[in-house]
């Protein structure tokens, strides 16, 4: 008997509503970041700028397609940036649709080739706290998730 048949309660599902709420809350802020100059893209950039300055970063993504999934260097690449995310008290996402991302931050450098957006890292404008509601929203979200076990959820961004 599980504590929910105790009370009489169903258990409560994962809601898409807050997976729904939650991509929402993630285009806003890659769109808000990325005006504002505080969005840093590429796994390589990305590893560079948490090595330097951690305390800068306020958020992670990480994106892959199905075909990623296969790419043993990404998938390493992958767990040390979320070790060291858990370990910076960093809150980070999973995205697995890269042409959606693509379309919410740009996909393209001005010297015209494609950017690497398997990694993006949102970051603080300055010293003082950036306080975006987008990204409390995904600090609840990812919260929330981390209250069920989930310690990298996978976000869907909205159409």
């Amino acid at each position: 008997m599980t504590l929910e048949e105790t009370q009489g309660q169903e258990p409560i599902p994962a809601g898409t509503d807050r997976m729904q709420g939650a991509g929402k809350a993630l285009h806003e802020l890659l769109v808000s970041a990325q005006r504002r100059g505080c969005l840093t893209a590429g796994v390589y950039e990305s590893a560079k700028l948490m090595n330097v300055d951690p305390d800068n970063v306020a958020f992670c993504v990480l994106a892959a397609d199905e075909e990623d999934e296969g790419d043993i260097a990404l998938q390493i690449h992958f767990t040390l940036i979320q070790a060291f995310c858990c370990e910076n008290d960093i809150d980070i996402v999973r995205v697995s649709d890269l042409p959606k991302l693509a379309a919410a931050v740009g996909s393209g450098e001005e010297s015209g080739e494609p950017r690497d957006l398997h990694c993006i890292l949102i970051t603080s404008p300055n010293e003082d706290d950036w306080k975006d509601p987008a990204l409390e929203k995904l600090n609840c979200f990812c919260e929330e998730s981390r209250n069920i076990n989930e310690w990298v959820p996978t976000i869907a961004l909205p159409e």
